[in-house]
């Protein structure tokens, strides 16, 4: 795993006669330190075109979004299919989309890393034989049954919309 920092490319202000842009870091710092109860929204693309969205547990590591997925779910086909996906926050202080390419993590090193990560947060994670899985005596029912895949979503482009005074959207690409 790498530690070094995403950095926007650009940003751009998405209202008409806006001027001012939200700094990555707002956005980024959240990410780094979510708030309790924090929701997070996973849409891939299903086989036909149509979206699939639903709510996941996701944590930003490394500069990447990390999650997991059970590949039976219908996300897990989609995104061994169709690796474009965007996963959405809510918080107080704002809405934040990140779109990019979900890679599969398959470094047994990474895994085992994340593994270690999680269940120092309270979450019992344990790698599975293959060592490129996790298992757990339990996960959030989107997942599916385990093992469970892991995930690394690196944005390509990120939208923030302000929910607060000022308010105002910007679009990041990296």
């Amino acid at each position: 795993m790498t530690n070094e920092p995403v950095t926007p490319a650009s940003e751009t202000p998405m209202i008409d006669g806006q001027t001012e842009t939200t700094s990555w870091d707002v956005a980024l710092d959240r990410l780094e330190h979510p708030a309790p109860g924090q929701n997070h929204w996973l849409a891939t693309v299903r086989p036909d075109g149509s979206p699939h969205l639903m709510p996941i547990i996701a944590f930003w590591i490394d500069g990447a979004f990390h999650f997991l997925v059970s590949p039976g779910t219908r996300k897990g086909r989609n995104l061994a299919r169709d690796p474009r996906c965007t996963l959405g926050i809510s918080t107080d202080e704002f809405d934040l989309a990140v779109d990019g390419d979900a890679a599969l993590v398959d470094d047994p090193d990474v895994v085992a890393d994340l593994a270690v990560r999680w269940a120092a947060g309270g979450w019992p994670a344990a790698v599975d034989a293959t060592g490129i899985a996790l298992t757990a005596e339990y996960s959030a029912p989107s997942a599916g049954p385990p093992p469970w895949q892991v995930y690394r979503l690196t944005p390509r482009q990120a939208t923030v919309v302000l929910a607060a005074s000022p308010g105002g959207a910007t679009r990041w690409r990296f």
